[in-house]
């Protein structure tokens, strides 16, 4: 039986000054949300493991993050935060990489006010000491960063890369280029990964429909194919736009053209793969059998 994972969520112990980037509108997600309300979301669909990813730039969220999926098997990996571009970066990273379901890392490169922040050269000295380590690095940005991104990945040809959310492209406003044309670029370099997730927000929350995020799903497929895509959830911050299970069933819907192995592939296969995860003994038994 295929390993179904979520490759992309969240967990947190909200506290406002902490997650400063829930803001007005966004009530519904300030709150906490932890790992049994991620199973009571997840386990319906038929998801049987995950990864968890950073949501503030702080070392004690990853320490939290950590001991969660130490405590659950059912969360297989967490790509954390840490200071990358830090002079303490090396120390930190000797520290974390102890950790066996450390299986990446993250900066909130769409938050920072320096459109070029990902070219400086503090932070990609931090990258490239994650790659002796076999960690990944998750790429968040916003659609405009692209170019920037682009450059930035072909100074690190060893390092695994996994593109958050298809890069964030305008949903709402209904604009493909140059979104489309950068993704296609940024594509051609076999290092990188790409995450199906993140569209419903980045669409109309209260109004948007499967023909919205059909172009987006197309490019995607397209550029990165079943081989380099990996299904997330983006919980919960897909509750802004619809709950767990819709999402899953319109992700579900967009790949449905697919065959059944490259479903299998974006919905637990290539995370598994890229992630290096490890089954949990409820899985690895029942494999057994």
């Amino acid at each position: 039986m295929p390993e179904r994972i979520d490759a992309h969520h969240h967990l947190w112990r909200y506290r406002k000054d902490e997650y400063d980037w829930i803001g007005p509108g966004m009530e519904r997600i300030a709150r906490d949300f932890s790992t049994a309300d991620l199973l009571d979301s997840a386990g319906p669909g038929g998801i049987t493991g995950s990864v968890a990813v950073q949501a503030c730039a702080s070392m004690a969220e990853t320490d939290w993050l950590l001991a969660q999926a130490e405590a659950n098997s059912f969360i297989r990996g967490v790509v954390g935060w840490a200071p990358i571009a830090g002079a303490e970066f090396a120390s930190v990273l000797e520290r974390l990489t102890a950790h066996k379901k450390l299986r990446g890392l993250r900066h909130v490169i769409q938050a920072e006010p320096d459109d070029d922040f990902i070219l400086r050269d503090d932070f990609n000295r931090g990258v490239k000491a994650l790659t002796p380590t076999g960690l990944i690095y998750d790429i968040l940005i916003y659609e405009k960063h692209l170019p920037a991104t682009i450059k930035f990945v072909d100074r690190h040809p060893d390092q695994i890369f996994v593109l958050d959310h298809i890069a964030k492209p305008r949903i709402k406003d209904r604009l493909l280029e140059p979104w489309r044309a950068n993704i296609k670029h940024l594509a051609e370099r076999n290092n990188v990964y790409c995450k199906f997730s993140g569209m419903v927000t980045e669409a109309d929350w209260s109004a948007w429909n499967i023909a919205d995020l059909e172009p987006y799903a197309e490019t995607v497929l397209e550029s990165f194919g079943p081989q380099r895509l990996m299904f997330g959830s983006d919980w919960p911050v897909c509750l802004l736009a619809c709950g767990y299970g819709k999402w899953l069933a319109t992700a579900q819907h967009l790949a449905s053209r697919l065959s059944a192995n490259e479903q299998e592939q974006i919905f637990g296969g290539v995370a598994t793969k890229v992630y290096s995860l490890q089954a949990s003994r409820d899985v690895a038994a029942h494999q057994q059998r």
